[in-house]
């Protein structure tokens, strides 16, 4: 029983619990708000979340027979990705609400996708990697599809399942030809034998490709971002807003338990491909976000570009045996995730909140003379673009600061080469993003523009949104410390 360390577990057990229970409880609610199961899902992200918190300087390294290891990266990214699912869920109850969509599978596939994220965060094990990006993904192509009679809708829900599918494949194909060349399922065992060098080499660089590949997708990396675009514009808003926030912290972490913890031996291998996947993403992402004037289109090519730029952070690797510069590296990425996911939770619920007033508001044009209709959130949309941009003193700057300092601190010309391309590449983002801006600010109202209402519960949950991207801006300081010493610990444990 010892090895199994229930206690580890906890999080995990309390979630999915609640999420059977909440499932059941549902079929009594005849509330079209669903306040009940809201509250109890809202509860249960809560719950959730002061687990990991709990957790964060557990000094019980494993569970379930070391196939989860519990350490202060897992947890911390667990912690922000409940956050999260409390902000999401919290924007889209009245939109769904709004259009007959708030039925109970929403706040139990919603309860299964975090359920499979915070089993990814702590995978030690390649099955249980695999296990977890299954329970995340498959509950994600169900609420793509919520909207079941709307064209659009269905067909970006048959995008992302055909090709999460192949993504899936990549990825299982490639993790079973890692097993094949180690010997092992277990993530540190994995990491021992490469050091050893008595390794099919041939079998693990071929599979290395096939894992690179696969996470490059969950990612939405170049050339493996074809299904972003259409299924953040199909997806009803909120549940873009699912996709493009919570399930990144879990990317990040399969990408950090594997390249990383397992296959640091071979470090030069999968550095060579993130630069060229968060160069393409960079160039792709950035250029083709210009031409959008649907602004959900527009922020899915701004998260390639984005993905694009937190990989940077991914490829200095140790110099001189020093863990150091690379841990430093590697803190940066994870506050850059943190820093864009707290940006595009408030991005696409001000969408929400907009689309409530009986239209999407999913054009660019569509912002036209906010400024004038509702100047706080106007304010608050500013803020979030420009953070995104990497303006100071936002949140976002101090992101994409850390990234260069990482890159220009290893003091090799090649990155520094990146650094400096990457300025460049955001310089070229900063471009749509002001354009947002302008519409609000500069361009007349369109004829006949609705009201926008003030006061409500999402408008306050915006406003905080928005001071927070300020203030971790202004001090940034714990979030980083946070960051860098959960990456640290993930990397001597």
């Amino acid at each position: 029983m010892n090895a199994m360390n229930w206690p580890v577990v906890v999080p995990e057990l309390v979630l999915l619990i609640a999420a059977c229970a909440v499932a059941v409880i549902d079929l009594f609610v005849t509330d079209p708000r669903r306040r009940v199961t809201f509250w109890l899902t809202q509860a249960t992200f809560v719950a959730v979340a002061l687990l990991h918190l709990q957790l964060l300087d557990d000094a019980t390294p494993y569970g379930m027979q070391e196939m989860l290891v519990s350490d202060a990266m897992g947890h911390a990214l667990a912690f922000f990705a409940c956050v999260a699912m409390v902000v999401t869920v919290g924007y889209a109850q009245p939109y769904l609400a709004a259009r007959g969509m708030l039925k109970g599978e929403f706040f139990t596939l919603s309860m299964f996708m975090l359920l499979g994220i915070s089993v990814m965060t702590s995978a030690n094990n390649f099955l249980i990697v695999y296990l977890g990006l299954e329970l995340m993904s498959l509950s994600l192509y169900a609420l793509v599809a919520l909207r079941r009679e709307h064209a659009v809708a269905t067909e970006a829900a048959m995008k992302y399942f055909v090709l999460g599918a192949l993504a899936s494949g990549f990825l299982l194909y490639g993790l079973s030809m890692m097993y094949g060349a180690t010997g092992t399922l277990n993530i540190p065992d994995a990491f021992t034998a490469i050091g050893t060098g008595r390794i099919n080499k041939e079998v693990l660089s071929l599979g290395l490709v096939f894992v690179v590949a696969g996470l490059a997708f969950k990612l939405g990396a170049v050339p493996f971002h074809m299904w972003v675009p259409d299924v953040y514009h199909g997806a009803p808003t909120p549940v873009t807003l699912l996709i493009g926030t919570a399930p990144e912290f879990a990317a990040f972490a399969i990408t950090i338990r594997l390249l990383v913890e397992g296959f640091s031996g071979i470090a030069p291998e999968w550095q060579q491909m993130l630069v060229v996947l968060a160069v393409a993403s960079l160039v792709v992402g950035n250029v083709a976000a210009i031409a959008q004037t649907n602004l959900k289109r527009m922020l899915a090519y701004s998260t390639i570009s984005h993905m694009g730029f937190m990989l940077l952070g991914l490829t200095p690797t140790v110099i001189g045996a020093n863990t150091l510069s690379a841990a430093n590296a590697y803190s940066s990425s994870m506050f850059y995730i943190v820093a864009y996911v707290l940006a595009t939770l408030g991005t696409f619920g001000l969408i929400a909140l907009l689309a409530r007033q009986g239209f999407e508001s999913e054009e660019i044009a569509d912002f036209s003379g906010l400024g004038k209709r509702a100047p706080w959130m106007a304010g608050v949309m500013t803020l979030l673009m420009f953070s995104l941009a990497g303006v100071p003193p936002l949140v976002g700057f101090y992101a994409k600061l850390a990234i260069l300092q990482a890159l220009v601190t290893t003091g090799a010309t090649g990155y520094i080469a990146l650094a400096v391309f990457a300025v460049v590449m955001s310089l070229v983002g900063a471009f749509y993003y002001l354009r947002v801006v302008k519409v609000m600010y500069f361009d007349a109202a369109p004829a006949g523009a609705p009201t926008v209402a003030t006061g409500s519960g999402v408008s306050a949950l915006l406003a905080l949104n928005g001071a927070a991207v300020l203030v971790l801006g202004v001090l940034p300081g714990g979030l980083m410390a946070l960051c860098r010493d959960a990456i640290y610990k993930a990397l001597v444990s």
